[in-house]
């Protein structure tokens, strides 16, 4: 398998579990609050590990270096993983997260033909194949009941499907600009780890100050953990898509949705849990066409 690939099937499992953390540990909490809380230890946790193996000089040779085209990769990326989280928030505040959560989660659909239109990628076509077999397990996993093309026929009129729609795009904007900002214009890793977490945390910042949670002291070393687990997420997805093209690393990554659903299935016992078992063989098949 493809360093690249197993960096993604990594990153997948740490998403995974820290998807089912916040929903068991978090479920009350404001949605922009508990993101900045957690990226905010993420980047406390996060600065001692880049300072110890950021080669020296590094920085500022990235920053000498950089032209207008690298600070509008990184700018467009941080905002758009941004917007992305905040448009997704929008879609849950009028659609239900059975209907919603299955039509976010199909960020690789708009990740494959911006690469490979705009930036010339190269896939194989078994790949192909896998990259459409892991979305569609994204997509079987998230959904709870009635028809599967039912999100798809309602998302021309409905409200919450248009946002998630959007919402995904701008997730795939985020992923084809880590991709450029790691492959293509060579940008330190860790560096790169920090603007993100902290440029996400900027953005979403004055959404959170608004619905502050009065439980932040007592709750604060499940939001540590939840900040070790993003550190740790942003690392291995940055490994990835420094290593493979984002539109094999994003289909793999975003089999996150499947660890959590399964992980929700075993402990909390949520119901379809066949079907998710089901969606998780679909996703095993989807990695292992891409891997060939």
């Amino acid at each position: 398998m493809d360093i690249g690939i197993a960096y993604s099937v990594v990153a997948a499992f740490v998403w995974g579990g820290y998807l089912f953390g916040l929903k068991r540990y978090f479920d009350d909490y404001p949605a922009t609050a508990l993101s900045v809380l957690v990226y905010g230890f993420a980047i406390v946790w996060y600065l001692p590990f880049a300072a110890a193996t950021l080669p020296g000089g590094a920085v500022a040779d990235a920053v000498s270096n950089a032209t207008l085209a690298t600070a509008g990769v990184v700018l467009v990326t941080v905002v758009s993983i941004a917007v992305a989280l905040v448009v997704f928030l929008w879609a849950l505040e009028v659609g239900e997260v059975s209907y919603v959560a299955p039509i976010n989660k199909i960020v690789p659909v708009f990740v494959l033909p911006i690469e490979i239109g705009l930036l010339g990628a190269h896939l194989t076509p078994v790949q192909l194949v896998g990259v459409l077999v892991a979305t569609l397990a994204v997509y079987v996993a998230n959904y709870r009941s009635g028809s599967l093309l039912a999100p798809i026929r309602k998302a021309a009129t409905s409200r919450a499907a248009q946002l998630a729609l959007a919402s995904a795009a701008c997730f795939a904007v985020g992923d084809i600009g880590k991709r450029l900002a790691l492959q293509d214009l060579g940008l330190p890793l860790q560096a790169w780890v920090l603007v993100l977490l902290g440029g996400v945390l900027v953005v979403l910042l004055p959404a959170a100050l608004r619905s502050w949670p009065e439980t932040v002291r007592r709750d604060a070393p499940k939001l540590a953990a939840a900040g070790a687990a993003v550190a740790v997420g942003e690392h291995v997805t940055s490994l990835a898509f420094a290593a493979v093209p984002a539109s094999i690393a994003s289909p793999v990554i975003n089999t996150q949705a499947i660890v959590a659903v399964v992980l929700g299935g075993i402990v909390l016992r949520e119901e379809a849990f066949r079907l998710r078992l089901g969606a998780a063989v679909l996703a095993v098949v989807g990695v292992s066409l891409i891997a060939l």
